[in-house]
């Protein structure tokens, strides 16, 4: 079941004309943050600190909520004047930054929000710059820093390491590709469960408003080649290209609608949302540019049994009608166990929560304060 909800929006924060956010019942949406541009991937401080990246204003922006009421209430320029600075992550105190062939880090960034300082260069080898080759960057469980390099194009023989996910030990300089095959990947993440790496790959544009599917994958063993460009989903064959005939492809473990474009994928780990969703994976789907009428802009969660996708259902719709108010990008389970959303389309972060979670946490903390006068 769901709930509508009325929201209110302008070039800065409140409109005169009401859009309307479809929300799953029993939760809900509020504004975090607002004006960041493009507002894409978002890394999350051991202190509370969402960093967020933006291509448009090729900048990093640190949003702090000091006072816990979720709201933002201070905002740090990280860095600014980069080229497309989306791939972001944190680790160890420190935030790194993928720009251009570099990763740079930022050292103890939280207790240095007012003046961070020049990131340093700790990693040079990445693939030049290409407008069309999207990254996004995590560390792994094994401590190894992982990015995801898309192609180059919409339909290409890439070069590696083109099309694939790599693996970098920071400490040698040592890269691996743990997946190959792929298309355009922003959004990754390993399940709390068995620690298999899930990733989100859209698929090709022009094949028509039914194909071919965007894919869900799961990697079983470092090395996987995942199929593009030579097939797309699980059987749409690729004419402009012959696969080679030794090559072994993974197919996809899901597959989802055409032109949905997962962006964002992120398992949730709080503890704030009924159980039923503890551990599963949330989706970020930015919606369609490449089909007759809209699909996508929305975040589902897909349900996961013996390694398996077996269910796929809305949980927030940024669709009101025919028309986009919001196209989601990236996802975070807050500290306080909500989850971010960030809006590439009118630079947003919304907070996803439980109501009745929230409701009872405000109750108890009123009968302590009764309890102690």
């Amino acid at each position: 079941m769901f709930a509508c909800a009325a929201v209110l929006f302008s070039q800065k924060l409140l409109a005169a004309q009401p859009m309307m956010i479809t929300v799953t019942k029993g939760f809900g949406l509020t504004l975090y943050a607002s004006e960041l541009g493009d507002a894409k991937q978002m890394a999350l401080g051991d202190k509370g600190t969402l960093f967020v990246g933006s291509h448009k204003k090729g900048a990093i922006v640190a949003l702090v909520d000091s006072n816990a009421d979720g709201r933002v209430d201070k905002r740090y320029t990280i860095a600014k004047g980069l080229d497309n600075p989306e791939a972001i992550a944190f680790h160890h105190g420190d935030l790194y930054v993928a720009v251009d062939e570099k990763i740079v880090k930022f050292v103890n960034i939280e207790n240095r929000l007012r003046r961070p300082g020049r990131g340093k260069v700790i990693y040079d080898r990445l693939p030049g710059k290409s407008n069309k080759s999207r990254r996004a960057m995590h560390f792994g469980p094994d401590g190894r820093l992982y990015v995801a390099i898309g192609a180059p194009c919409n339909v290409c023989e890439t070069v590696a390491p083109f099309g694939s996910i790599i693996a970098i030990d920071l400490k040698t300089g040592g890269s691996e590709q743990v997946a190959m095959g792929i298309r355009n990947v922003t959004g990754f993440d390993w399940s709390p469960i068995d620690g298999a790496l899930w990733f989100a790959d859209e698929g090709r544009d022009w094949m028509g408003d039914r194909l071919p599917p965007d894919e869900i994958n799961r990697l079983e063993k470092n090395g996987e080649h995942f199929g593009f460009p030579y097939i797309h989903g699980a059987s749409v064959i690729e004419p402009a290209y012959d696969k080679p005939k030794n090559l072994k492809i993974t197919l996809p473990n899901y597959e989802l609608p055409a032109h949905v474009s997962p962006m964002g994928l992120h398992f949730y780990r709080g503890q704030q949302f009924p159980a039923k969703y503890h551990n599963q994976m949330f989706v970020a789907e930015n919606g369609s540019w490449n089909r007759s009428s809209k699909i996508g802009y929305q975040v589902v969660m897909l349900a996961i049994e013996g390694q398996k996708v077996i269910k796929r259902s809305t949980v927030v719709s940024f669709l009101d009608g025919g028309f986009p108010v919001a196209r989601p990008y990236g996802l975070l389970t807050a500290p306080d166990g909500a989850m971010y959303i960030s809006d590439n389309l009118k630079g947003n972060i919304y907070r996803l929560y439980y109501k009745d979670t929230v409701k009872k946490k405000i109750e108890q903390a009123a009968q302590a304060e009764d309890t102690e006068k």
